[in-house]
């Protein structure tokens, strides 16, 4: 047992038990690397990496491999989903060196965290011109043996190339029309129009790109705009990336087609794809955007929530195939002889035709992902209910993928927001109910009496890692979120604590632009700083956004022009990378639309013309329009203030940059003056 035993990351316990004494993250593996004289190896993954876990098989449970480190580094392992802040900082640097990057990150610095040699996953014999994990590890000893002073000069320059990279991001104005405008042409240079999605292989979902675009049609009426959403959502959910049993999202598609995922579930894909699919439903009507959006929240809840009311980060991609071989995709995938065994001769040959379950297979060994291929013809609704039935049921008796347990606070607040949406969308108030429950757990263990957050939790413990600035953003999202559904305004007076944190310690006030690390943070080698988004939004967008929509609920300046300031890197980059920073342009089409003011009030919430207009408000698809509901004379939200009924009568008020329509007590009206 090594010194990753009792911390509550579930990727580092995996290493509990390895023969490499491992480290976690901290400045006593520094001092011992600067008493022994040896450099670090620092390996930073998380639960659901496949490669991460070949690696650890490979490398690091083997003994000889292990008593090697032992002899001559100092091994630190980190969770990037605990230490996001250590991962960016380092990844950049491998990116910066080797043009690439990912998981596992394999990392030498020196004992004073200078990083000097960078690669991702090593083989534990040479393979396709990669060296062995052994020989990187002995050429890097012998380097640091035979010319220490070079390999120091080398981190140095590193180091201080690193600090130079500092961001340009334009005149800190807000992009305009203008500019949106050509970030959508981007995007549709990009856009693959027979598969939908952006690029080619691998194909990740563009879940931001796809509010910018909802939100660009909502303004604009582009039809082009909402086809491309559109299309790339129905071949995601017809695609193997989709559960088409149990609902929920892999992680990506490794070709252009969705046909095969990377197995891995991640919460945050799941939280923002729930989102989207129900903003997509709001926008069109789609009955498959429904009928993603619901499955997807019930396998959050199904799936996911932990005992303790929260959500869980991923499901592995790996699980036992039945031979105690643990095998990339084994509980999701079928071969035809699989179906006729749970399903009989003549209900097999529908499934294999329904889900494109072929002899050949569509994967490995002969078995097939499970798709929706698009099929002429009549088919038989009940029968096919029957058949998922059956499978999900067979399934079930399969090994499952092992989850990782731990709560992070910024994927929660993703899930806050899509489950509070999802539910009021669909009158599923279970839904809402996950996610009033998600918010209580992390405003009881996540939270402290400065509001400042705590990035992770696990079994009901609060880890001892610091909120970034996504952790803030993200989970002020969700709260604001919960605050339209529910019309409780103690939710937007937590996102205020919240955000008064990312004015105060994450804010340049010079400049306006932000940092993912707060300025009374752990000092590492950078404050790591990025406005692009990865999987899911960058803390800074994620920020901008959520400053503006408390600033429509508030009338807040300090709060709208923060947003605005930080939205300036919006207008440099969303001509030229869109992909990358989609929900910044989300953010920038609410600056242009307003965002709208929505004032909901009635003699009682729950009275029925206010339900009526309540839900017309939060149907709405105008960019980033905020929603308060309540009692005639309720003090819970700011925007109900000095709102009467009308006539006896519930009422919306809507406002827009400081004019306000007359109020209407029909909710038609209400659906048109809303409907972008």
């Amino acid at each position: 047992m090594n010194r990753l035993a009792g911390v509550t990351s579930p990727y580092l316990l995996q290493h509990a038990d390895n023969p490499v004494d491992w480290w976690p993250w901290g400045p006593e593996a520094f001092e011992e690397a600067k008493r022994r004289g040896v450099p670090v190896l620092l390996s930073v993954g998380y639960s659901a990496c496949h490669w991460c876990h070949v690696m650890a098989h490979e490398s690091f449970e083997d003994q000889e491999t292990a008593e090697y480190l032992n002899a001559h580094y100092v091994s630190v392992k980190v969770d990037r989903e605990e230490r996001p802040d250590v991962d960016a900082v380092y990844m950049e640097a491998v990116q910066a060196a080797t043009g690439q990057g990912g998981w596992p990150m394999t990392v030498f610095l020196t004992p004073d965290a200078e990083p000097f040699y960078f690669g991702t996953y090593f083989p534990p014999a040479p393979r396709q011109g990669m060296p062995s994990f052994r020989q990187v590890l002995q050429g890097v000893h012998q380097a640091w043996d035979e010319r220490r002073d070079e390999v120091t000069e080398v981190a140095e320059k590193i180091v201080r190339d690193l600090a130079g990279r500092e961001i340009s991001y334009g005149d800190a104005q807000t992009p305009g029309a203008e500019e949106l405008a050509q970030a959508l042409l981007g995007l549709t240079r990009e856009y693959d129009p027979q598969r939908g999605g952006f690029g080619g292989a691998p194909k990740f979902p563009p879940s931001m790109v796809l509010e910018f675009l909802l939100r660009h049609h909502a303004r604009t009426g582009a039809e082009g705009a909402l086809q491309m959403a559109r299309d790339t959502c129905e071949r995601m959910a017809r695609g193997g990336m989709y559960d088409q049993l149990g609902g929920g999202f892999a992680r990506y598609s490794v070709d252009r087609d969705w046909v095969v995922p990377h197995f891995e579930k991640m919460l945050y894909d799941n939280a923002l794809l729930c989102r989207v699919y129900a903003h997509l439903w709001r926008s069109t009507g789609s009955e498959l955007a429904r009928r993603v959006a619901l499955e997807t929240a019930d396998f959050m809840v199904r799936e996911l929530r932990t005992n303790e009311g929260g959500f869980a980060s991923a499901l592995d991609a790996d699980s036992d195939d039945g031979t105690g071989r643990h095998v990339e995709g084994a509980y999701y995938v079928w071969t035809p002889e699989q179906l006729r065994e749970v399903l009989g001769e003549q209900d097999a040959e529908l499934a294999a035709e329904h889900f494109g379950v072929t002899e050949e297979g569509t994967f490995e060994e002969g078995a097939s992902v499970l798709q929706l291929p698009l099929r002429d013809g009549f088919v038989d609704a009940g029968r096919v209910a029957s058949i998922r039935e059956r499978l999900l049921a067979a399934r079930s008796g399969r090994p499952a993928p092992g989850r990782d347990d731990k709560v992070v606070a910024a994927w929660n607040g993703l899930a806050i927001a899509a489950l509070a949406e999802t539910g009021a969308y669909f009158d599923r108030p279970d839904l809402v109910e996950a996610a009033v429950a998600a918010a209580d757990l992390l405003v009881r263990l996540h939270l402290d009496e400065q509001a400042r957050l705590t990035r992770t939790s696990k079994d009901g413990h609060a880890g001892a890692n610091a909120g970034v600035l996504e952790d803030y953003a993200d989970v002020a999202e969700g709260f604001l979120a919960l605050a339209s559904v529910t019309g409780e305004g103690v939710w937007l007076e937590f996102a205020g604590f919240l955000l008064d944190h990312v004015l105060a310690r994450f804010t340049d006030p010079e400049s306006g632009s932000l940092y993912d690390t707060a300025a009374d943070a752990e000092q590492l080698i950078r404050r790591p700083q990025d406005p692009t988004d990865n999987a899911a939004p960058s803390g800074w967008t994620a920020a901008a956004n959520v400053l503006l929509s408390y600033a429509a609920h508030t009338g807040s300046e300090p709060h709208r022009t923060a947003a605005e300031r930080a939205l300036g890197v919006v207008k440099a980059l969303g001509p030229r990378v869109p992909r990358f920073i989609g929900w910044g342009l989300a953010a920038a089409e609410a600056v242009l639309d307003g965002p709208r003011e929505v004032a909901v009030v009635g003699p009682a919430l729950d009275d029925e013309g206010t339900r009526a207009l309540h839900r017309t408000a939060l149907l709405g698809t105008a960019p980033g329009a905020v929603v308060a509901a309540g009692a005639a004379g309720s003090d819970e939200f700011p925007l109900l203030a000095d709102r009467p009924l009308v006539g006896g009568e519930p009422a919306a008020y809507v406002c827009r940059n400081f004019t306000c329509d007359a109020p209407t007590t029909e909710p038609d009206r209400l659906r048109t003056v809303l409907s972008g």
